[in-house]
């Protein structure tokens, strides 16, 4: 399947003027330092993310997944090509209007928390809007909304060595949260979880797509890719295939009853 002719969401408005995220003909070279090519991690690019999807990207090392997780998170610029992120052209913005967009529009989890021990909780989850210039009280009924949404609500003055592993990932995923993302993304987000929290988390996710969020999650794990709206596999730094995963799959009634 084509990444052009890609499954698409059940959620995605037919009014929507635009995907979360639209990559064409990306191409990103890591140069030598005497300017010869060292690696060519992605070779032309087409991607179509629409509104609510939930997509995993997969790939063996080197296939060019990081790199595609780093372009689309706003982190990393493509070499040549173009990337529109919630309608907006950013492959070419300057550092501090990318930087803007970034906070503005992407939401990131990694496998490792990033939480500062020092602050509490909801000090943690309000550090986003601080780049926002929101004031203290608007910060605050934000962050309380976003931990109210994993579960937390209970826990704010809380400091991170006080939290499980998984309720430090539920921080960390109401910190990415409390912007309002177009897009959140994940980076083997249960990767430093035993197997139940893990499946904790990944529930959690489930039910944020059914909330109509925008997913995209890297993993190297087939069971957790196959819980996903759709699976891209990059190999080379080309898209290999790109299909429906188990989420988007007709189900008997025993299996949703399960």
């Amino acid at each position: 399947m084509s990444a052009l002719s890609h499954p698409t969401s059940s959620r995605e408005s037919t009014n929507a003027p635009h995907p979360a995220a639209r990559l064409r003909g990306i191409r990103k070279i890591y140069y030598k330092p005497d300017g010869s090519i060292l690696v060519e991690a992605l070779r032309g690019i087409d991607l179509d993310i629409p509104r609510g999807q939930y997509v995993a990207i997969m790939g063996a090392s080197g296939s060019g997944k990081s790199t595609i997780m780093n372009l689309l998170g706003c982190l990393d610029r493509p070499s040549s090509g173009s990337y529109e992120l919630d309608g907006i052209n950013v492959e070419d913005m300057e550092d501090t209007a990318l930087s803007k967009v970034r906070g503005q529009k992407i939401g990131f989890v990694f496998q490792a928390f990033n939480l500062i021990s020092e602050l509490t909780i909801v000090e943690n989850v309000e550090v986003p809007l601080l780049y926002r210039g929101l004031r203290s009280a608007a910060r605050r009924a934000l962050a309380l909304e976003s931990l109210d949404k994993v579960g937390l609500g209970d826990r704010l003055t809380h400091r991170p060595a006080e939290l499980s592993g998984g309720q430090q990932q539920r921080v960390a995923i109401a910190r990415a949260l409390v912007g309002n993302p177009a897009i959140l993304m994940a980076d083997e987000p249960t990767g430093n979880l035993d197997s139940a929290t893990g499946e904790s988390i990944l529930r959690l996710f489930e039910d944020l797509h059914r909330s109509g969020l925008t997913l995209v999650m890297v993993t190297h794990d087939d069971r957790i890719a196959d819980r996903c709206e759709r699976i891209v596999r990059l190999c080379d730094g080309l898209i290999e295939w790109d299909r429906a995963g188990g989420n988007n799959r007709p189900r008997s009634a025993s299996t949703e009853h399960a």
